[in-house]
């Protein structure tokens, strides 16, 4: 039974942790608009999702690190680390090299704030509807 619940809950448990990651690239690219070299990047979720949920990671740990030292914080990253983020093309650079267009980062942002919040009410309402088919009348 809990093997149905995990596999029913695991494509919306990918879909947050990414948007979750995604947020943090986005939200890195805002932060370093002004930051001379600093080239954007971002993901392309549909393919990381997609692979997310093929490779069955439902543990939600993401990418485990090398430690050199036992003193070293565990990480975590993208399920499949750096190789998941891509730079994003400029469509006009500027003289610094940085590569940074706010308003597409803007859009970005918000675009990706509305989708996780979306994604979470439908995760609310699949853990209600569940809650509610168990309840005895």
């Amino acid at each position: 039974m809990i093997d149905q619940l995990e596999a029913a809950f695991n494509y919306h448990q990918q879909a947050l942790g990414l948007r979750q990651q995604r947020h943090k690239v986005l939200a890195s690219n805002i932060a370093n608009a002004d930051t001379p070299g600093y080239k954007a990047r971002d993901m392309d979720f549909a393919a990381e999702l997609k692979q997310a949920v093929a490779n069955g990671n439902g543990s939600g740990k993401g990418l485990s690190l090398a430690r050199t030292s036992e003193r070293h914080i565990v990480g975590q990253g993208l399920p499949h680390g750096d190789a998941g983020l891509l730079y994003r093309v400029p469509d006009q650079p500027s003289l610094d090299g940085n590569t940074v267009d706010m308003d597409r980062e803007r859009t970005a942002f918000a675009d990706n704030s509305v989708r996780y919040q979306a994604a979470l009410t439908i995760l609310n309402s699949r853990i209600q509807g569940l809650k509610n088919a168990m309840q005895p009348e």
